[in-house]
């Protein structure tokens, strides 16, 4: 079985929860682009974050050190145009871990919350378990199709089904019984009746290697992330495709050879916008038309020197988030005169590669291998960030994130709270931190950035 979420590099490769290539090369592939241009940075750390990124204790991280100095290799040589603080700081940040929780086998862990619901998912090889975020009480547990290998990623439905990514190329949803809360599996994607269908017509049939086809609906791979939204679930795999699923009847109803290697992330936007990032360093832009079924290619976003493991959209769809094996977040805003995303600048603190992100109200977390999650939040003038902490204490990589915003706290004498959080990170080692992140802005405070 091929090592998961490969960093790439000209010396060495790097092992964490999922690969960045596909098991069969393609020996026609172009040749890498060229290094990009210097980044700006946006990093800004605030005095609640704590500059030691790692623990000392703990099982070792999965990536070794040689791996480490390959990962130097790809930074961006980043120059600072300026460094910047925010005086007086506007924000506090407050973080408590109120939970932890064990998948079954000490399996990598897979986590999602249904929002409406405040359900929190916990996925591994062996089963999926569903708890109450506000109680942390179990609701029900069932097998998770163990023998399709670990599940990659968990996404739901406006209807309320949860659909479950596998190592076997298949997707399963997952309908919850409103009478006893108990889940019971209710198709396998691409169904058995998709795949009827078409079986008939030779042209439904492609060449995934040589003397080996398939139905186009079907992943020949891993499938490694989904999104839903719109009426639509969204899949891709290391296949390097992006697979369009109609959530009103599970038919696949579009499939995009979207990458030149494997593909880890998918994102979509309120407006519909599709955007994939792959182990080619590329992060592809996918858009219908109005009055268009299919989606086209908008833009393909290339600053990046490793691969891309994970993607966040803000709420209003206006910043692309973008994490990778070079320890870089790259910010992408959308510009007025164009339909897709140019790069802001970097974020940059964590120690080891990126592997997943999450948006959730005004903040951004993100998941390392360096076994943390950090917190970030716009502040202040212009384009600037602030790192609010570091929330530490997982004994291995950090590879899924969920993030939901709830109903602040009654606010404090001295400050205004803002904003309460419930984040779930989960671990290569299996374990499921549950936190509570609170972010108060202080009253009369006007942040100014001031060059140092």
């Amino acid at each position: 079985m091929p090592l998961p979420f490969a960093c790439l590099s000209s010396s060495s490769t790097t092992a964490a929860e999922d690969r960045t290539s596909s098991t069969d090369g393609d020996p026609t592939a172009p040749p890498p682009p060229p290094p990009p241009p210097p980044l700006r940075t946006l990093q800004l750390s605030s005095s609640t974050a704590s500059d030691s990124s790692s623990s000392s204790d703990g099982p070792a991280v999965t990536s070794s050190s040689a791996d480490d100095s390959a990962s130097l290799v790809t930074l961006p040589s980043i120059h600072s145009l300026a460094h910047c603080i925010l005086d007086p700081h506007p924000f506090s940040a407050s973080f408590l871990c109120l939970s932890s929780l064990q998948t079954a086998g000490g399996a990598a862990a897979a986590v999602a919350v249904s929002a409406p619901t405040l359900l929190l998912y916990i996925a591994s090889a062996a089963e999926i378990s569903v708890y109450d975020l506000a109680s942390f009480r179990r609701l029900d547990s069932f097998p998770a199709a163990p023998a399709a290998g670990s599940v990659k990623s968990v996404a739901f439905s406006a209807d309320g089904r949860a659909f479950t990514a596998h190592q076997d190329g298949l997707i399963r949803a997952w309908r919850r019984s409103t009478r006893s809360g108990r889940h019971r599996l209710v198709a396998s994607l691409p169904t058995a009746a998709d795949r009827l269908r078409r079986l008939p017509l030779p042209s439904n049939y492609i060449t995934v290697r040589r003397h080996k086809k398939l139905l186009w609906i079907q992943h020949a791979d891993a499938v490694s992330a989904l999104a839903a939204g719109g009426g639509l679930l969204y899949s891709v795999s290391w296949d390097k495709t992006l697979k369009v699923w109609r959530a009103s009847d599970l038919r696949c109803i579009e499939s995009v050879a979207a990458h030149d290697d494997a593909v880890n992330a998918v994102a979509v936007a309120a407006d519909g916008t599709v955007y994939t990032g792959s182990a080619d360093r590329r992060i592809r832009v996918w858009a219908r038309s109005p009055g268009e079924r299919r989606h086209g290619l908008v833009a393909t976003l290339e600053r990046h020197r490793s691969a891309v493991n994970a993607l966040a959209v803000s709420g209003d769809g206006a910043t692309l988030y973008s994490g990778a094996c070079d320890r870089s977040i790259l910010v992408w805003e959308r510009e007025d005169s164009a339909n897709h995303m140019a790069v802001a600048g970097a974020l940059r603190g964590h120690r080891k590669a990126i592997l997943c992100l999450a948006c959730a109200g005004d903040l951004v977390f993100s998941g390392s291998s360096d076994r943390t999650v950090r917190i970030w939040r716009r502040g202040g003038e212009g384009r600037a960030y602030s790192c609010l902490g570091v929330l530490e204490g997982h004994g291995s990589g950090v590879r899924s994130l969920a993030a939901v915003l709830l109903p602040p706290p009654p606010p404090p004498a001295e400050a205004v709270a803002e904003e309460e959080y419930r984040v779930c990170s989960g671990s290569l080692d299996g374990e499921v931190r549950v936190w509570r992140v609170r972010v108060w802005k202080h009253k009369g405070v006007e942040a100014k950035q001031v060059l140092v």
